[in-house]
């Protein structure tokens, strides 16, 4: 029996399966967690990701996503070992490798961000990458926060940024 992690209120495991595009969200779920799938479909909304039902097999990448996602939410996982290929623009694409730079349990700014890409007024641009990420969790905009140290701007809502960095710092 695997252990269950609480997430945004909710029992549950890690369910959630990305494809191996990342531009779609593969959801597999108890009949007990229909909550989570709802969270699930608001954030994919969020992230102009579509939901595909798993009626197959998992692929290999499905499965080690599956394992990896399980880990991280166990408190085992620090840092994702997945092929990356997000599609964006080269902007996006620095502001993302910038935010794997985040160690775990770590927050930066967004003029942090900005900084690190070699763009120091560019915040509200770092904002708009961080909205546009299409991997959320595996590339953590979730540690990305207000220069005042606030939570600001998280496309699956603040609650669900606070509740990932208390996992990560353990809490």
């Amino acid at each position: 029996m695997e252990k269950k992690k609480k997430l945004q209120g909710l029992e549950t495991e890690s369910r959630v399966i990305q494809s191996g595009d990342f531009h779609f969200l593969v959801v597999t779920a108890w009949e007990d967690e229909k909550e989570y799938v709802k969270e699930i479909q608001v954030l994919s909304r969020q992230q102009a990701l579509e939901i595909r039902q798993n009626k197959s097999m998992p692929s290999p990448l499905q499965r080690e996503v599956d394992k990896q996602m399980r880990e991280y939410f166990e408190g085992k996982r620090k840092a994702f070992e997945l092929p990356l290929r997000p599609d964006g623009t080269d902007f996006q694409k620095k502001v993302w490798n910038a935010l794997l730079e985040i160690p775990f349990g770590e927050t930066r700014s967004y003029q942090d961000i900005a900084n690190a890409v070699g763009s120091p007024k560019a915040c509200r641009a770092v904002g708009m990458a961080n909205h546009q990420n299409p991997i959320i969790i595996v590339i953590p905009c979730h540690r990305v926060i207000g220069k005042n140290g606030k939570l600001v701007g998280y496309g699956g809502g603040l609650s669900m940024k606070e509740k990932l960095l208390l996992l990560e710092k353990g809490c």
